[in-house]
């Protein structure tokens, strides 16, 4: 478990990853560098570098945001959110507590799921062959 104190948060990253990762804020639709981003490689947190989503789980979905249809396992807490009037199930890495986006069951892949996640919340490392 990563732990940090608020001020080494900010040190940290910048001020729109800070406000996502650490403010569970949402980055506006189709802006992020990884929404319409296809290479082979690992998608990792942006908090801790933990490993969250492989490339071949990430779908186009025309959601505004990068969408992939399953975690690596263990790598994400799910968790019950109910702000601003919805039900929804919030998606955080399991290492460093870092709001990653939510998961919603309108996937159109053989999963059924749809992680939604921030681009601001990850990074990515190519798998060169």
């Amino acid at each position: 478990m990563v732990s940090k104190t608020e001020a080494e948060w900010k040190k940290q990253l910048s001020s729109e990853e800070y406000h996502v990762l650490r403010q569970k804020g949402t980055e506006p639709p189709f802006t992020g560098v990884f929404n319409d981003h296809y290479q082979k490689g690992t998608y990792t947190c942006k908090g801790c570098g933990q490993p969250l989503y492989d490339s071949t789980s990430k779908f186009k979905s025309s959601c505004g945001w990068p969408s992939f249809d399953e975690a690596i396992p263990g790598s994400i807490e799910y968790i019950k959110d109910i702000s601003h009037g919805m039900l929804r199930t919030e998606i955080i890495c399991s290492k460093c507590s870092s709001h990653q986006g939510h998961i919603f069951n309108d996937g159109t892949t053989q999963t059924g799921d749809r992680y939604c996640v921030n681009a601001a919340s990850i990074d990515f490392t190519e798998v060169k062959d």
